[in-house]
C-alpha cells in the first residue's frame, strides 16, 4: 500500500458506556479529539516556571527558577519554558499566548463543552500574569530569562538548574518592534477572553497592550539586534513589520478603535501586509495569520476600506490555497503520507498553526455561505475543514507509521523526547542533584524512555518522507514546544465538537458493573502495513484499547468477526472471543494496550462483548 493512502484510512472507534444502562458508541473516521484537548492543555502545566499551584495537575514537575530577574531588580518569576529547555523566550512565548487566546475567542463554547475551558484560561493567564510583570514601565519590556548557549551545555532539570538566569530586556535604545509587537498582539487577544470574565484584568491586559503597540510603532528595530543572546535560538528572520499590523488588528478587536485597524489600512502595503504571498504561519512569520483576521473583520462588514481589506483576504487566500495545494505556482509541501512540510526543524509547528487558520477561515465562509477563489477553481468551507482534519488526524496517529506525535495519546508514540524535564527523573522522587555535564551522561544518553510522560507534549513530528527517529538528540523531531500546542487547541475543539457518532445499543451483564458510574472504552484501529505473499494481499492492523474511566478495567471479553489470520496480543478464550494477555492483568484508568493481527481482508469487526470494572 503506498504510504499516501494512510491518511484516508478510517478509524474505527468504539466506546463503551458502563453504567445503570450501557451504550455502545461506535464513530467513524475520528481519533478521541477530546482526549487530546485535553492532553493539549494539561502539556502546558508541565512547561509552567515559577511557583507552581496548589492544582497543579502534572505532579512530576516542582517549583522552579524561583529568583528570575531578582539580579536586574525585576520579578520575572513565572512563565514558560519554551520547549525542552530552561529557558524564557518571550517572542514565542507571546506567540503562544496569542493563538490560545484566539482559539478560546472563537472555540471557547466548544472548549467549554469538552469540560476544558477553565484549563484554557489558567494556560492563558498563566503566560499573562508573566508577559505584565516583564513589561514593568510603557517603554521597557523583559524579552528573555537565560540564555540558550549556557542553558544547552547542561542537561539539568529546571528545578535544579545551575545555568545563568540573566533577563534581557528592549528599551527605547534597544528597541524590538517584533518582540513588542506579539506581546501586545498577545494581551489584546487575552483581554478580550477575559472581558466577560474578569473585567479588571482584561482593562489591564488592554492597557499593557496599548502602551506596547505604542513602544512598537515608537521605536522600531529588531528585538533580535538588542538581546543578541536569541538571535541563534529564535531570529526575528521576517523583521517586525507583521508584527505591527498583526498587533493593531488584534488592538482592533480588544477596542473597535479605528484607530488600530485605520494603522493596518494605511500601512497595508508599506508593511507588507497586503504584498507578500505564505507560505507559513509561525512564532516569526505573522503575514498568513493577521491576512486572515483582517479577512473576518471583513467579512464581518467592520471595516470601511474594502479595497485594502480584500487585498488581505487575497493573501488569506493564497496561503490557504497554498495548503491546499490548488495555486497555480507556490504550494506548501507534503510528505507522501500527506502531512504539510516546510522544514526540518520542528516542522509539526507549522502543521498546527496552519491548521487553525484553514478551520477558522472555514467557519468564516460557512457563515457567510462564501467559496473561497484559488488558482485551481472554487473551494467550499468543509474542504478546508476536512484538509484540517486530516493533519490533526495525521499527528494523532492516522498515518504510515502508525505513531501518534501527541506524547501520551495511544500507545505508539515517542519514548525518548528532547526535554530535560521530562526525561530525568523527578525531583519530587529522587532529589539526588544533578550536575551541569552529568545530565547528559546519565539522562541524555539513555536508551530508555522518559520517567516522565509529558502528556499532550506535541514533538517536532517527522521528516519530508514520514520517517521519525525517537532518539533524544535528534531535537528536529523529537523536541516539543509551547507553539505546537497552543494553535491546536482550538481546532481540537472545534472537531469534537463536529464530529458524527452512529449511535448502538447492547445490554450487558449486570454483574459487570459494581459501581452506578459511566465509564469508558475506546477502540481504534489503523492499517500499519501490507504485503502480497503467495498471490494473496495481506494487511497488518494495529488495535488501540484504551481505557478512558477513571477506574480500572480487570477484565474484558472482545469479539472478533470477520477474521482470517493470526492475532497477537490477546489471549482467545473461542472461536471469535478475546480476552487480554496473560501478561497483563488489568488495565490501568487512561492506559492503552495494543494488540495486531495479519489477513487478507478489510478490518476486522471488533466489539465489546463484555467488561468489569471494580
Amino acid at each position: 500500500m503506498e504510504p499516501s493512502l494512510c491518511s484516508f484510512l478510517p478509524l474505527l472507534t468504539i466506546t463503551l458506556l458502563l453504567g445503570g444502562t450501557q451504550v455502545l458508541t461506535c464513530c467513524y473516521g475520528s481519533p478521541d479529539y477530546a482526549r487530546a484537548l485535553h492532553g493539549s492543555l494539561l502539556f502546558f502545566e508541565g512547561q509552567r516556571s515559577g511557583h507552581l499551584p496548589s492544582n497543579q495537575r502534572v505532579t512530576w514537575r516542582s517549583d522552579s527558577a524561583l529568583s528570575d530577574g531578582f539580579e536586574q531588580g525585576v520579578n520575572l518569576v513565572g512563565g514558560y519554558y519554551d520547549a525542552g529547555d530552561n529557558v524564557k523566550f518571550g517572542l514565542p512565548m507571546a506567540f503562544t499566548i496569542t493563538m490560545l487566546s484566539w482559539s478560546v475567542i472563537e472555540y471557547g463554547g466548544y472548549i467549554g463543552s469538552a469540560g476544558q475551558l477553565g484549563y484554557a484560561l489558567e494556560a492563558i493567564k498563566w503566560g499573562t500574569d508573566y508577559l505584565i510583570k516583564a513589561h514593568p514601565e510603557p517603554n521597557v519590556l523583559w524579552g528573555e530569562v537565560g540564555d540558550g548557549d549556557s542553558d544547552h551545555y547542561c542537561w539539568q532539570r529546571p528545578e535544579e538548574m545551575t545555568t545563568s538566569r540573566k533577563a534581557y530586556k528592549i528599551s527605547p535604545n534597544d528597541p524590538g518592534s517584533d518582540l513588542a509587537g506579539e506581546t501586545a498582539a498577545a494581551m489584546a487577544a487575552a483581554s478580550v477572553v477575559f472581558r466577560r470574565r474578569n473585567l479588571a484584568y482584561s482593562q489591564l491586559l488592554l492597557r499593557h497592550a496599548k502602551e506596547l503597540f505604542s513602544f512598537a510603532d515608537t521605536y522600531k528595530g529588531r528585538y533580535d539586534s538588542s538581546i543578541t543572546v536569541a538571535r541563534k535560538y529564535y531570529q526575528s528572520e521576517s523583521g517586525y513589520n507583521d508584527e505591527l499590523l498583526w498587533s493593531a488588528l488584534w488592538l482592533f478587536e480588544a477596542t473597535s478603535d479605528n484607530y488600530y485597524l485605520n494603522y493596518a489600512i494605511e500601512n497595508a502595503h508599506a508593511l507588507g501586509g497586503t504584498g507578500w504571498s505564505m507560505t507559513e504561519f509561525s512564532w516569526d512569520v505573522k503575514y498568513a495569520g493577521l491576512q486572515v483576521l483582517a479577512s473576518k473583520i471583513l467579512f464581518e462588514g467592520r471595516g470601511t476600506n474594502l479595497q485594502v481589506l480584500q487585498q488581505y483576504q487575497k493573501q488569506a487566500e493564497f496561503f490557504l490555497c497554498a495548503c491546499l495545494q490548488k495555486n497555480n505556482r507556490k504550494n506548501v509541501a507534503r510528505t507522501p503520507g500527506g502531512l504539510i512540510y516546510t522544514r526540518s526543524w520542528n516542522n509539526m509547528q507549522y502543521v498546527t498553526s496552519a491548521s487553525f487558520l484553514l478551520t477558522v477561515y472555514s467557519d468564516y465562509l460557512s457563515k457567510g455561505n462564501r467559496l473561497m477563489q484559488c488558482p485551481a477553481g472554487n473551494v467550499k468551507a468543509a474542504e478546508l475543514f476536512k484538509f484540517a482534519k486530516s493533519q490533526v488526524d495525521y499527528i494523532l496517529g492516522v498515518n504510515p507509521r502508525g505513531t501518534s506525535y501527541m506524547i501520551g495519546f495511544g500507545s505508539n508514540y515517542p519514548q525518548r523526547v528532547h526535554h530535560r524535564a521530562a526525561s530525568i527523573i523527578s525531583y519530587k522522587k529522587d532529589p539526588t542533584f544533578v550536575a551541569c555535564r552529568v545530565g547528559y551522561r546519565t539522562w541524555y544518553t539513555s536508551q530508555a524512555g522518559d520517567p516522565n510522560v509529558h502528556v499532550g507534549a506535541i514533538v517536532g513530528g517527522p521528516d519530508e518522507n514520514d520517517n521519525y527517529a525517537d532518539d533524544r538528540h535528534n531535537f528536529d523531531q523529537s523536541e516539543p514546544t509551547t507553539y505546537n500546542n497552543g494553535p491546536i487547541v482550538g481546532v481540537l475543539a472545534r472537531l469534537h465538537a463536529s464530529e458524527s457518532m452512529y449511535m448502538g445499543s447492547f445490554t450487558a451483564s449486570p454483574a459487570s458493573v459494581q459501581k452506578p458510574v459511566d465509564l469508558m472504552l475506546s477502540i481504534s484501529q489503523i492499517m500499519t502495513g501490507s504485503w502480497r505473499s503467495q498471490g494473496h494481499n495481506l494487511y497488518r492492523y494495529q488495535v488501540t484499547v484504551t481505557n478512558n474511566a477513571p477506574n480500572t478495567l480487570r477484565s474484558i471479553q472482545l469479539s472478533v468477526q470477520g477474521l482470517n489470520g493470526p492475532v497477537w496480543g490477546l489471549s482467545k478464550t473461542g472461536p471469535s472471543s478475546y480476552t487480554l494477555p496473560r501478561w497483563l492483568e488489568a488495565l490501568a484508568p487512561y492506559q492503552s494496550m495494543t494488540f495486531v493481527y495479519v489477513h487478507s481482508g478489510p478490518e476486522a469487526a471488533i466489539s465489546v462483548a463484555n467488561a468489569s470494572f471494580p
